[in-house]
C-alpha cells in the first residue's frame, strides 16, 4: 500500500542521509517528514522539516504523531558533547526510547532503530551498554514492529571531519574479510536500503538486522 507516512529523526547524520533520500525518492512514502534540532536546509523542498525540542516530551510527541512508521538513526560522539555524558545520553538513550513511547502512544505500528553491533546493557563499554540499555527498554514497550539494525564501522563520506574512524578504516578495511560477518565494516547506503526494505515487509516482532541481513538486496 502507497501513501505511507515516514518521520525521520537523525536525517544530518551518515545512515540519515541516505535513508532521506531514500524515502524522497520512492513513492511508497507519501509523507516524509524530519524532526531536527536546530534549522537545518535540505535539498528537497517537499519534504516537511520539524525543530523540536526533543526534551520537551510534549513536543516531541506532537512532532512525530501521525507516523505510518518511524526511523531513528540519532546519535551523537563524546567530542560533539565535549565530554558532557549526561548530554550524551540524552541523545543516544532517551531520544530513541521517547521515540518509541511515542510509537507505543499514538499506534505508530512500527519503529526502525540504528543501534549497533555489540550492543550489551552488561557490557563495560559506555557506548554498547547504552546501546544495549536503549534495545532492552524499547524491547519491553511491545511495539507490534521493531525492526533494528546494528552495524558495525560505517563506510561513507561523512560531513564532519572524525579523525579516530579515518585511521580506524585505514588500518582494518584492508583485513575486514577475516573478520566474523557481523563485526565487517558495512555502507551507511546499505543500512539505509536494509531500513527502508524492512519498513515495507512490516514483519511483526522484535527484529534484529546485522551485517548479513544489512547487505543482502
Amino acid at each position: 500500500m502507497a501513501g505511507k507516512s515516514a518521520t525521520l529523526i537523525g536525517a544530518t547524520g551518515l545512515i540519515g542521509g541516505h535513508l532521506l533520500e531514500l524515502l524522497h525518492n520512492d513513492d511508497y512514502f507519501g509523507t516524509v517528514k524530519v524532526l531536527v534540532r536546530r534549522e537545518v536546509r535540505f535539498n528537497f523542498p517537499d519534504i516537511k522539516v520539524e525543530v523540536v525540542d526533543f526534551n520537551d516530551p510534549d513536543g516531541f510527541r506532537s512532532a512525530a504523531s501521525g507516523s505510518d512508521l518511524l526511523f531513528c538513526a540519532t546519535g551523537t560522539t563524546r567530542k560533539k558533547v565535549k565530554g558532557d555524558m549526561a548530554a550524551y545520553r540524552r541523545v543516544d538513550y532517551d531520544i530513541p526510547v521517547h521515540a518509541a513511547q511515542i510509537c507505543k502512544e499514538t499506534g505508530c505500528p512500527h519503529l526502525l532503530l540504528v543501534s549497533s553491533v555489540g550492543a550489551d546493557s552488561k557490557s563495560a563499554n559506555y557506548y554498547l551498554k547504552l546501546k544495549g540499555e536503549v534495545e532492552e527498554k524499547i524491547k519491553e514497550m511491545n511495539i507490534p514492529s521493531v525492526s533494528v539494525f546494528r552495524p558495525s564501522m560505517l563506510l561513507g563520506n561523512r560531513k564532519e571531519f572524525r579523525l579516530g574512524e579515518i585511521i580506524a578504516k585505514i588500518v582494518t578495511v584492508p583485513f575486514s574479510f577475516l573478520f566474523p560477518s557481523k563485526y565487517k565494516p558495512v555502507q551507511a547506503q546499505n543500512v539505509a536500503k536494509a531500513m527502508v526494505e524492512a519498513s515495507k515487509r512490516n514483519l511483526p516482532g522484535f527484529r534484529i538486522y546485522n551485517y548479513r541481513e544489512m547487505v543482502r538486496h
